[in-house]
């Protein structure tokens, strides 16, 4: 499984390091959509490479989610106790995903945006794509 996130963007990144923490097997893997990788990835799945308000899972067999699916599908991946989260597919994904793209839309303004991507974390290179 590979998460498409926004390297800048200081929201995505805690996100990513919450996975890191989480992912007790290490199937999961990042791409900045600043790098090479990230940006074919967005591309193959039709997406814009710059000012994306989404993140973009794509799992071993190539089906992608945006918005809330990714992220439920990624707390599904983390096994245990995160899996209880699978309960917001019973709220409609219209509604999940207006608030997760007023979210987006607002990300830099409410968390920030770093000068550049972040650096793998210590142990963790090897998850990264680019």
């Amino acid at each position: 499984m590979i998460v498409v996130f926004d390297g800048q963007c200081l929201l995505c990144n805690r996100w990513v390091q919450f996975l890191l923490r989480h992912d007790r097997h290490g199937r999961i893997r990042y791409a900045s959509m600043q790098g090479a990788t990230g940006s074919a990835l967005l591309r193959d799945a039709g997406l814009p490479t710059e000012n994306l308000e989404t993140l973009l899972v794509v799992d071993d067999a190539g089906r992608r989610w945006q918005h809330t699916g990714a992220i439920l599908r990624l707390l599904h991946a983390l096994g245990g106790a995160w899996r209880l989260a699978w309960a917001a597919w019973l709220v409609p994904a219209p509604l999940r995903d207006a608030a997760y793209r007023l979210l987006a839309r607002n990300r830099y303004r409410v968390f920030g945006r770093a000068d550049a991507c972040m650096l793998p974390p210590p142990g963790t290179a090897g998850r990264f794509l680019d």
